[in-house]
């Protein structure tokens, strides 16, 4: 499933291409009524954590890309009946493959809270904080996974920022000394960014500690892998330098 800063890379490619255009012709298999955005400009182009954000005259499409979705631009790069939505504008299209579609009326602004989206400037790590404290019996595991607290978050976040801060990914938030749930809070914005700026320059991957991987770099022993918490997401970490408080 495509994180925060994959989306708002998404974001940043397609908005200088259509955004104040208008939508000129529309096709797709998306069950939600398509032809409502025909002869409609798109306004802007927004991200809240993993959802992608098409902004028209009093309403929003949010496309979001759940485990296996992509887009195109111009050329149809997926069987037929994986393509959901197609949007024309004058000679350019935008395909979406694989994705679930929904319209949200109005403004986004009365569906989302930017200050839990992890890249946005509006973001409140205070309020993070305090929605964490609020969960004390939820593993660190899953308390970085809720979109509600870290939207945009996904489980290359949880397992990296997890090693990076040396905690246990099964470690209940209301476990954590203070100084922890600061770091937590801290580091999983932090690598929000991180994220973004590897992912850009096409090395994400080289830059994983944790996750995927089989040895500590720390400790030089063998990592464990687990399916942890109540999202059963795979775990991969250090029982040595990775403390169960």
């Amino acid at each position: 499933m495509p994180e925060g800063p994959s989306i708002l890379i998404v974001k940043e490619t397609i908005a200088p291409l259509f955004k104040g255009k208008k939508v000129t012709a529309v096709a797709g298999n998306a069950k939600l009524g398509i032809e409502r955005m025909l002869n409609k400009k798109l306004v802007d182009v927004r991200t809240w954590g993993k959802h992608l954000l098409l902004c028209f005259p009093g309403f929003t499409t949010r496309i979001h890309f759940l485990l296996f979705g992509s887009y195109s631009v111009d050329t149809q790069t997926k069987l037929d009946r994986s393509v959901r939505l197609v949007l024309t504008f004058s000679k350019r299209k935008l395909f979406f493959y694989t994705c679930a579609t929904r319209y949200l009326e109005g403004d986004p602004g009365e569906h989302y809270d930017w200050e839990a989206d992890t890249l946005s400037s509006e973001w409140n790590s205070a309020k993070a904080r305090k929605k964490l404290k609020a969960m004390p019996a939820v593993m660190v595991c899953d308390a970085i996974l809720d979109q509600d607290v870290f939207a945009g978050a996904g489980n290359i976040f949880k397992n990296e920022v997890l090693f990076r801060i040396k905690v246990h990914p099964e470690t209940r938030i209301g476990k954590l000394p203070p100084r922890k749930l600061t770091e937590l809070v801290k580091q999983t914005r932090q690598y929000a960014f991180d994220f973004l700026e590897w992912k850009k320059a096409f090395v994400l991957r080289k830059h994983w500690l944790a996750h995927t991987k089989k040895t500590c770099p720390r400790c030089e022993i063998p990592f464990t892998k687990k399916h942890c918490g109540k999202s059963k997401r795979r775990s991969f970490f250090c029982r040595n330098c990775q403390v169960k408080y």
